[in-house]
């Protein structure tokens, strides 16, 4: 497995070097700053996700429209909204490895 383990390392490191981690790292620093912030944009994260998981789907739309109007004045905090948008671009180059990855060793 030492090939395997080089291999992921390699890719470690192209991870960290892209501009996506790059500016998810610099937005987390900015957003780490803040006081309180980070609680905050934790708990909107919580919701954001509890709600996708637990409600049912006729009820998805609303609940997801109330929860977008209660959190607007937040998203439009520079801070909160690059970093999220950071993240989001950090999270999408992260799955699409991870499907690359799996299509590729035909793991069902």
């Amino acid at each position: 497995m030492p090939r395997v383990d080089a291999a992921v390392r390699q890719l470690v490191e192209a991870i960290m070097e892209s501009p996506e981690y790059l500016e998810y790292d610099r937005q987390l620093t900015a957003m780490k700053q803040a006081p309180g912030l980070k609680q905050q944009i934790d708990a909107f994260r919580q919701e954001n996700f509890d709600l996708q998981r637990f409600t049912r789907g006729d009820e998805l739309f609303d609940k997801m429209d109330e929860f977008n109007r209660r959190y607007d004045d937040f998203r439009k905090n520079p801070l909160v909204d690059s970093f999220l948008n950071a993240e989001l671009e950090f999270c999408r180059m992260i799955q699409g490895i991870n499907q690359e990855i799996v299509e590729a060793v035909d793991f069902e």
